[in-house]
């Protein structure tokens, strides 16, 4: 026996055996069996009120109606076919006509044949004569006298009605000619209808509808059978209905809509990766097949959709703001439109966006549209910076505040102060509406109304194109990465919306904080999952979200995300030369008269821009002079390098310092013309220095 410690107890076991037992619910005693986990209990099935509230409830009104855009759109589509189809039978009516003429004799001859028939019971003839072969004397003689009762009736309701046709054809002799020419009229339309033969109608196909069949569930588990997806094949062996329907397959737009429950264990991903056989299981072009998938219900939840003719063929209406005078940046904006022709809408608050494909498939068009809408709204402001210099956004140049087009590193120095402006308009912005009231602005960020209202909260749009060529470069390429990540992160709130496009989406071209934060994005067609998920989002290839089965053909449709709660594939809407250059005169026009147009931006920041300025500058200051006028600097400038400077202003020589942190301030001085003192704008000449060492620095120099 050992005995008791006061401070440690003896275990009482079957006191603690009953507290577990009560903890896990097991039962002490072997001898009352296992508890059963599927009990009957559980496995009854549940209540029809709890299904139904777990039930995806269909749309009561269809998407074309709940959509101004949509129905103004199906409006005008209907509007113009059946104008189509009047007028192409209208052009025709003299050829219907002559057609009937020559038929109707046909048909008079018809009708007459089918009255004797009628009148003497020939359509019983054949069965009166079996009777005889057969020598079936009963069934003769009942056969006859039906006939004969048959044939008495309806003669006299022939003889009633020849005295009708006699009694009318005296009155057509007798009564007015125009009443002759009507019924003759309509004597040889029906005539002439009757008159017709049966393979060539009277009228001609005005619209050939593509002769397309009929989306079934027959059709597409035996397309999902051909895809040679085990999970797939081993289910339909067992189970030829392991393949489920949860909606009926319906008419969806131009084509055809099933939702599909794949087998268990089998995923989207999968049959997406098998587009192309897809296709071929159910014989249509690749371009008509659309397979998405409804991760908020299941992985296993197939959206099909099999339009009638391939997405790139065809048509897509106009840009619905094409004739617009003004746009308001603040409201969503067409960007496109879907397989099913319905328009796709973008919002440029609140986001960003980041656009990516490889070279050729419609990247800088999808640029083009968030460009062209900012420059439509006359109180919004726009950059532009295009890195691959071949001129693709060079029409949007007139307004734009700030624009940069090359391949050098000039080009990439502009758009690295463009970043340090921003991040310093983000600071700016931030102590603006800091200070305002909340009463004013309860959120704390840029509202459609501060925008219009408050002087500096304007929205602003920087579009980079081709930044790929910017974040990889070895100079500037990590600042840059650093500050479009803090702007993305900072300007959501604050009215900048940051407009990111790239052809090489890699970890080194695309920062890794750049395209993580972004909240808008549309990949066109990439050729690899690094690339894809880059562009979407992380594990987007493994949920089904795919820009690699794009093919050649599907240049300008991509995988849009973030603009609506399900990604969609999107056909972007694509502007010709002479159209854009006609949105923005109606821009420059628009801006002009709300007083917001920039004089000569595109010159003012593009014409001074040479690799000297900073020394030329530096240069013309002497070392006493710790601040200079501007109006000193632009004639010393002058007198340095007429050709270069000659034309030069105040306003751009101010213009072409900003990017590289220089700001002009008051400087009090002598006016050497006149002899007296003034307080007028100037730069300091340690601001410039710094600036020189700066960019020395940077390139690996000696320090000015």
């Amino acid at each position: 026996m050992h005995s008791e410690d006061p401070q440690h107890p003896p275990i009482d076991w079957q006191r603690h055996e009953e507290e577990l037992a009560d903890v896990v619910q097991l039962p002490l005693d072997d001898t009352d069996g296992p508890v059963l986990v599927d009990t009957p209990a559980a496995q009854e099935k549940p209540r029809f009120g709890a299904t139904m509230r777990r039930g995806e409830r269909r749309p009561v009104v269809p998407s074309w109606l709940r959509s101004r855009a949509e129905l103004a759109y199906t409006l005008r589509w209907s509007a113009g076919y059946v104008g189509h189809v009047a007028a192409y039978h209208a052009l025709r009516l003299p050829k219907y006509a002559l057609k009937l003429v020559f038929r109707a004799p046909v048909g008079l001859v018809k009708a007459i044949g089918g009255f004797f028939r009628w009148l003497f019971d020939l359509e019983g003839e054949a069965v009166r004569q079996a009777t005889v072969r057969t020598e079936d004397a009963e069934a003769y003689l009942k056969l006859s006298r039906q006939r004969d009762r048959r044939v008495r009736w309806r003669g006299i309701v022939a003889v009633f009605v020849l005295l009708a046709l006699l009694i009318g054809a005296g009155a057509l002799a007798v009564g007015p000619q125009w009443w002759t020419w009507a019924v003759s009229t309509v004597a040889v339309i029906v005539f002439g209808v009757a008159g017709a033969p049966a393979d060539r109608p009277l009228l001609d196909t005005a619209v050939v509808r593509p002769r397309v069949a009929a989306l079934t569930s027959d059709i597409v588990v035996r397309a999902l059978s051909v895809l040679g997806v085990a999970g797939i094949n081993q289910a339909i062996a067992k189970h030829p209905k392991a393949i489920g329907f949860p909606a009926p397959i319906t008419r969806d737009g131009p084509g055809w809509r099933a939702d599909v429950d794949l087998p268990l264990g089998v995923t989207v991903g999968e049959v997406m990766d098998r587009r192309d056989k897809l296709a071929s299981g159910l014989g249509r072009p690749l371009g008509c097949v659309w397979p998405e998938g409804n991760a908020d219900i299941s992985p296993s939840r197939l959206v099909l959709w099999v339009g009638d003719e391939p997405m790139a063929a065809s048509r897509q209406p106009g840009w619905p703001l094409l004739k617009a005078a003004t746009v308001d940046v603040a409201k969503p904006f067409p960007f496109g439109t879907d397989p099913r022709g319905r328009l796709v809408h973008i919002e440029l608050p609140y986001t960003n966006v980041l656009i990516g494909s490889i070279p050729g498939y419609g990247k800088t068009a999808a640029v083009q549209l968030p460009m062209l809408v900012a420059a439509l709204d006359p109180h919004a402001e726009v950059w532009g910076y295009d890195f691959k210099g071949t001129g693709g956004l060079d029409p949007l140049a007139k307004v734009c505040t700030r624009y940069a087009s090359g391949m050098d590193d000039d080009t990439a120095e502009a758009g690295l102060m463009a970043l340090r402006e921003l991040r310093a308009e983000c600071q700016r912005r931030a102590a603006i509406i800091k200070r305002l009231p909340k009463d004013v602005c309860p959120d704390n960020k840029v509202t459609p109304e501060l925008a219009r209202r408050i002087k500096g909260l304007h929205w602003l749009v920087a579009v980079f194109d081709e930044c790929q060529d910017l974040f990889a470069n070895a100079e500037f390429g990590k600042e840059a990465g650093e500050l479009a990540e803090k702007i993305i992160k900072l300007a959501r709130a604050l009215g900048i919306i940051l407009v990111l496009a790239t052809q090489r989406p890699d970890a080194k071209s695309l920062p890794t904080g750049v395209s993580a934060n972004v909240g808008t994005r549309f990949c066109l067609r990439v050729m690899g999952q690094l690339e894809n998920d880059m562009v979407l989002g992380t594990s987007s290839y493994r949920n089904g979200l795919r820009a690699t089965m794009f093919t050649k053909k599907d240049k300008g449709v991509g995988y849009l995300v973030g603009a609506a709660d399900e990604a969609q594939i999107v056909r972007t809407f694509y502007l010709d030369g002479p159209t854009v250059e006609q949105l923005v005169a109606r821009a420059v026009a628009a801006r002009q008269a709300a007083g917001t147009l920039t004089e000569r931006p595109a010159e003012a920041t593009t014409t001074v821009r040479r690799e000297t300025l900073l020394e030329d500058t530096l240069a013309v200051i002497r070392a006493d002079e710790p601040k200079v006028w501007m109006e000193t600097l632009v004639a010393r400038l002058a007198g340095l390098r007429p050709d270069m400077y000659g034309d030069l202003t105040r306003e751009q020589l101010g213009a072409a310092l900003k990017p590289y942190g220089i700001t002009t301030t008051q400087v009090w001085g002598t006016d050497p013309d006149t002899g007296k003192s003034a307080n007028r704008r100037g730069v300091e000449r340690s601001a410039i220095s710094d600036a020189v060492a700066e960019r020395n620095r940077r390139r690996g120099g000696q320090a000015a």
